[in-house]
């Protein structure tokens, strides 16, 4: 398949766990958001609620050009991108993740990589760093990274850093895999980037991790914060950052982000021109079953929320 024309410079793009409610038999990405696990494209047709056109699917791991998801690589392409091209969703692959590394050591290794995802839809790439690679290694893919952008550059690449939302005027921002990819894309001389915060599981509620509200961290004000320290200690244009919250209880579950959090962090970003919004994560986006308390993969742990609640309501605030 070839690809699309320049990407587009705000996305939003729920970030979809694509082992989660994987179909066994036939590899189709599906969720159970609704109850029983379904497609997400049926029949040529986006299962998902209407407005929603774009996702981030998660995760490829391993070395690029032999990455895999879950034990696939192949098969997530063949059995999906299709589907997804024909009933219009757009798509990001992300890479890495809270359990997963991601390498790149070779050019051709990246150029097979991208060729495996390419369509009319694919929006471009994200790089999830967070599990302390060392500096060699992010500057070696950070190289590749910018490689690839001179050759592709209609294409997004985005790296998703775990940040503070430092309200004590410290700037306390990313940490230090974030300030190593930071010290790797300023040494490679790469421009065309996105900086993807995840405003979540900022610990304890004191004003040195996030904007405290009620003795909790406020989680859509924090989420702010950490825009602004970004842009202010790192240079980071406000048009290239984008936001991803952890819908629901985080896994610090004192943080808890709200139906009213959403409200805020999407004015802030139509406000400020941010270049993108996601979320953690669809599968997520459902009330959980009796019984569940804490942390799923599958619910977000809030009662009174349906499903597909912060989905849409993401894409209201949005417009």
């Amino acid at each position: 398949m070839s690809s699309r024309g320049a990407a587009p410079h705000f996305v939003y793009s729920p970030y979809k766990h694509v082992s989660v409610a994987l179909a066994s038999d036939s590899g189709a990405i599906s969720t159970a958001v609704a109850g029983a696990p379904t497609p997400i494209v049926v029949n040529g047709r986006s299962t998902l609620p209407s407005g929603v056109t774009a996702l981030t699917l998660a995760f490829a791991t391993g070395e690029c050009g032999t990455e895999t998801w879950d034990g696939m690589a192949r098969q997530l392409a063949t059995a999906n991108l299709p589907g997804l091209v024909q009933a219009g969703i757009d798509y990001i692959i992300s890479t890495g993740g809270e359990a997963g590394v991601f390498t790149c050591t070779t050019d051709a290794g990246m150029e097979a990589f991208i060729a495996r995802y390419v369509s009319p839809r694919l929006i471009g790439f994200d790089f999830d760093i967070e599990r302390g690679q060392s500096a060699e290694i992010v500057a070696s893919l950070v190289r590749r990274i910018k490689a690839a952008k001179e050759g592709h550059p209609e294409l997004r690449f985005s790296f998703t850093l775990a940040t503070w939302g430092a309200s004590d005027g410290s700037l306390a921002s990313l940490n230090d895999d974030g300030q190593r990819v930071m010290q790797a894309i300023r040494a490679a001389g790469l421009t065309d980037y996105y900086i993807n915060l995840m405003v979540m599981d900022y610990g304890e509620a004191i004003p040195r991790n996030c904007v405290v509200a009620s003795a909790v961290c406020d989680m859509g004000q924090s989420a702010i914060q950490a825009a602004r320290n970004l842009n202010s200690r790192f240079g980071v244009p406000m048009s290239r950052i984008e936001l991803t919250p952890m819908i629901g209880v985080n896994d610090v579950v004192a943080n808890v982000f709200t139906l009213e959090d959403a409200q805020v962090l999407a004015r802030f970003a139509r406000e400020s021109v941010l270049g993108g919004v996601h979320f953690w994560s669809l599968d997520r986006d459902a009330p959980c079953p009796a019984g569940v308390s804490g942390v799923s993969s599958t619910c977000s742990g809030l009662t009174g929320v349906p499903g597909f609640g912060f989905t849409t309501a993401f894409r209201d605030a949005l417009r």
